[in-house]
């Protein structure tokens, strides 16, 4: 017969259930099917996630004892989690408490999105792009402030997104804060912590991924203890093996409330959610990433170390969902329609030869002219993603010349077809009386692209040269502002040129309804963000976004991946109504 009687006793310690006790193959059994569930040999205990699911399975021994800590634990989850269901049904709502902003009238989503956050410690708003998630969580730190719950908050974004925030609080914030922008070495970093000086207002620390994690400059903010941390854009933190994801990992263990704002919480992968959840509320998918790994995906392949299947998604879409709020612009805002449009070239023979012996032999000979006459060189790819990265060159139509002497180019061109193909379709819509925003991947595209601007008649009647504004990884941070600026205001300016790591974030351009992808990568959370610039709140006009595709290469290749990725987003992040419903 078997003895329940005093098996062991569940505590609280970190916020985690805690299970201490005897050896009990019942007990052992049930903790074992808690996802999330971690032995301590040290200690000899079980660290379970404080969510009911643990709960539950403990509670139906007699034998365990729940302390009156772990109850309230419990129950103070469950409310949170009740409150929170609540305040997605409906439709037209209130703010719990006044929003403490100025200048605007919020929309009714970001509403329910400052709602659910006030119920909760840690929340994910994973709106897309231009849904106004900014100025939803400036009212939440606001209303926190007010109620004497913070007094200093960290929000790490990506350097480009560092100014609207601090523009985004100088327009919007109707309560006390004092704002700093770390920037500089540790040393200039840690004195800009130390240097608040109004303590009847709330100090915000603003940083870049780059610089939070480094040794110096992290002591410092741990010092500092922020009581809030906002990771905007974070799908940034979704390889949990960064340091960058490391490091807000711990800081997320010591603060009392959490945030975090993406449009693309997944780019690739269910399994992108774990490191941004770890962060956010540990309790949801637990703290071991291989656990998870093991509960939500089927490993096979080589060595049984490739993923080849997910599992368990029903179960994963209520956990992530459970305590953040998804919202689509389709769904929030009146915003005018999008429409993708592909367009098609051919390489030219020469070019198609080139691309042919580097694709099947990992080796092209080229011939190309340049300034200073006719080279030939010789291109090796070492392995297969130098080799993927050549091709995607190749059809952009510049490779890089590594054996250039001193004073010759230092890329080649070996095509003209996809430019050919940029000018036709500027061309027509700069005849139409349109402005557009071409996205480019590779620095010799935008010069070329540049080059073609400045000089070349695009518009029969007009004198050759367009205005244009331009970003890319070489225009200073505090020069970009301008660039932006004057494409949107500007009637005269009807181009701007934009590389996709450098401009994808944080930058408002629906001057333009119109996008050019004369080239793109793998990353599906870029190309979307890239999109966003220009279909968001203040679009007047539908958007088309062009894909300038070279036939029978890698770009087919790119745009299939980007659907087949927007594909799984989409079934877990904006389809997760339907799991709550089966």
């Amino acid at each position: 017969m078997h003895n329940h009687a005093n098996l062991g006793q569940v505590t609280v310690k970190g916020g985690a259930l805690v299970y201490r006790g005897r050896y009990d193959p019942y007990v052992i059994e049930a903790i074992r099917e808690v996802p999330g569930r971690k032995w301590n040999p040290s200690t000899k205990e079980w660290l379970l996630p404080a969510n009911q699911e643990a709960f539950n399975a403990l509670q139906g021994f007699p034998g365990v004892k729940i302390s009156a800590e772990a109850y309230r634990l419990i129950q103070s989850h469950i409310d949170a989690a009740n409150a929170v269901h609540i305040a997605k049904q409906v439709d037209k709502p209130e703010p719990i408490a006044p929003m403490p902003i100025k200048g605007v009238e919020p929309f009714a989503h970001q509403v329910k999105a400052y709602n659910i956050a006030l119920n909760l410690d840690g929340v994910g708003l994973l709106h897309e792009q231009g849904c106004g998630k900014t100025l939803t969580t400036i009212a939440v730190v606001g209303q926190r402030f007010r109620e004497g719950k913070v007094k200093r908050v960290l929000i790490v974004a990506p350097l480009s997104v560092l100014p609207v925030w601090e523009s985004e609080f100088a327009e919007r914030a109707a309560y006390p804060y004092e704002l700093k922008m770390l920037t500089g070495g540790s040393d200039e970093r840690a004195q800009c912590l130390t240097s608040f000086k109004n303590i009847e207002a709330v100090q915000v620390a603003l940083i870049n991924y780059e610089g939070y994690w480094r040794e110096g400059v992290f002591k410092n903010i741990v010092d500092w203890e922020p009581d809030f941390i906002v990771v905007d854009e974070s799908q940034k933190i979704k390889d949990p093996s960064t340091k960058q994801a490391k490091g807000l990992h711990i800081l997320g263990d010591r603060v009392a409330y959490r945030m975090i704002l993406t449009g693309t919480p997944i780019t690739a992968s269910p399994l992108d959610f774990w490191s941004q959840y770890r962060f956010l509320n540990p309790n949801i998918f637990g703290k071991s990433y291989y656990s998870f790994r093991n509960r939500y995906a089927m490993m096979g392949g080589y060595q049984n170390k490739q993923i080849v299947a997910y599992k368990n998604k029903e179960e994963l879409v209520k956990k992530a969902h459970s305590i953040a709020h998804r919202v689509t612009k389709a769904e929030a805002l009146d915003l005018p329609e999008q429409t993708l449009q592909n367009k098609y070239c051919t390489l030219e023979p020469k070019a198609q030869s080139i691309y042919q012996q580097m694709l099947k032999t990992n080796v092209a000979e080229i011939e190309a002219m340049t300034k200073k006459g006719k080279v030939d060189r010789r291109m090796v790819a070492s392995n297969i993603l130098t080799r993927l990265l050549r091709l995607q060159q190749m059809v952009g139509g510049f490779v890089p010349d590594e054996d250039a002497p001193e004073g010759f180019e230092r890329s080649l061109q070996v095509s003209t077809a996809k430019l050919n193909l940029l000018r036709e379709t500027l061309t027509d819509l700069l005849t139409a009386g349109k402005k557009a925003v071409v996205f480019v991947r590779f620095i010799a595209e935008l010069e070329a692209i540049i080059k073609m601007l400045e000089t070349e008649k695009l518009v029969n009647g007009d004198p050759p040269g367009v205005k244009y504004s331009a970003i890319h990884g070489a225009v200073k941070q505090e020069d970009r502002g301008e660039m932006v600026r004057t494409f949107q205001d500007d009637p005269e300016c009807k181009v701007f040129v934009a590389q996709i790591q450098t401009a994808g974030l944080g930058i408002t351009l629906h001057a333009g309804d119109t996008s050019i992808f004369y080239s793109a990568d793998f990353n599906w959370a870029s190309y979307d963000q890239c999109k966003a610039r220009l279909h968001r709140i203040g679009q007047k006009n539908n958007v088309t976004h062009i894909h300038l595709i070279a036939q029978n290469t890698v770009d087919e290749k790119i745009y299939r991946s980007l659907r087949e990725k927007e594909d799984i987003a989409s079934d877990l992040v904006d389809n997760w109504e339907k799991y709550f419903k089966k």
